[in-house]
């Protein structure tokens, strides 16, 4: 027989918005339920505080990140977004109730984003920054040790950014008079290359 009262059930994503929205109050840009999903979205003056409040309140208690990301919204919706360029996603589980929130907050400053660190709330957040910080050029106030971790040392510019060169702007090579890498001004010529369409009558015998 299982023994129910120590059975943890999942919060319906409407139910935790409204326990979040009493919670929060104006703190809040949005709160969305898409997909069975909640997405909170906060400003980022607002940000450390309300990710502080929703690990220690006792009616959220996430206390566990257990994602975040940087996004480039550049391009998104085919151009017609309007808003702050770059975001950091964020992915939050409460083991105690069972629910999940993801937050989103976008860098005041398109030219150059920052945010708010919170890995003095979560100390699995210190690579997820290091991600964001190398790949999106999101920098993460009170970050302690904020350095690349997927590119090389002399890697120049970040990766995932909409306008970043598919060729890169830098090629590593070992140099055997040298004898040692070296970086170079990236050699290959960019080139869009679109598929060829071969088009045949009476392909696979229809008519």
């Amino acid at each position: 027989m299982t023994d129910t009262s120590t059975t943890h059930y999942a919060v319906a994503p409407e139910a935790l918005k409204l326990a979040l929205t009493e919670l929060l109050g104006d703190r809040v840009t949005s709160l969305e339920v898409v997909r069975e999903e909640l997405t909170l979205t906060v400003a980022a003056a607002d940000y450390f505080e309300v990710m502080q409040t929703l690990r220690d309140a006792p009616q959220a208690a996430f206390e566990q990140l257990i994602d975040l990301c940087g996004m480039d919204y550049q391009t998104y919706g085919d151009g017609r977004w309007e808003g702050q360029r770059f975001a950091a996603v964020v992915h939050l589980l409460s083991v105690s109730h069972n629910h999940r929130v993801r937050v989103r907050v976008f860098c005041p400053e398109d030219d150059f984003p920052v945010l708010a660190s919170v890995t003095p709330l979560w100390a699995a957040a210190n690579w997820y920054e290091r991600e964001a910080f190398d790949l999106f050029g999101i920098v993460f106030e009170g970050h302690d040790d904020l350095r690349r971790i997927l590119t090389d040392y002399g890697f120049i510019g970040h990766p995932f950014r909409k306008d970043f060169p598919l060729s890169g702007h830098v090629e590593m090579r070992y140099d055997a008079e040298r004898q040692r890498v070296i970086y170079e001004p990236v050699s290959i010529e960019p080139r869009e290359i679109t598929p060829r369409i071969i088009r045949e009558d009476n392909y696979g015998g229809l008519h």
